[in-house]
């Protein structure tokens, strides 16, 4: 890893973990790596921080520098789930009941999206 900086569990034993160096990466549950979301997808992070996982299975990343936050589901491209209203996410967390809660350092305050 090159700089590692948020790391959330995954469904089936594994774990993604963002990079200071602009990417994300999922491993499995031996340790070794699945895939980079930017090799993946052809996303291209501006400053990935907060990752978590939903209850699909979908990841959830948050961009300091885009100021976004996106969903990267384990078939289909991207969704960019909020990119209005946030000055420097950098923490995420999801519900089972559907609610995303970001950490926007920027503002000194969590925000709840449904």
């Amino acid at each position: 890893l090159q700089g590692p900086r948020y790391v959330s569990p995954a469904p089936n034993g594994g774990f993604v973990v963002s990079e200071e160096c602009g990417d994300v990466k999922v491993f499995m549950s031996s340790r070794k790596l699945l895939c980079s979301l930017s090799s993946k997808y052809g996303h291209q992070f501006g400053n990935p921080a907060g990752v978590c996982v939903d209850v699909d299975g979908s990841i959830l990343v948050a961009d300091e520098q885009r100021r976004t936050v996106h969903l990267f589901p384990e078939h289909g491209p991207p969704i960019c789930l909020v990119s209005a209203g946030l000055r420097r996410p950098n923490g995420v967390a999801c519900s089972s009941f559907g609610h995303l809660f970001v950490a926007d350092a920027g503002e000194n305050c969590v925000k709840v999206f449904k």
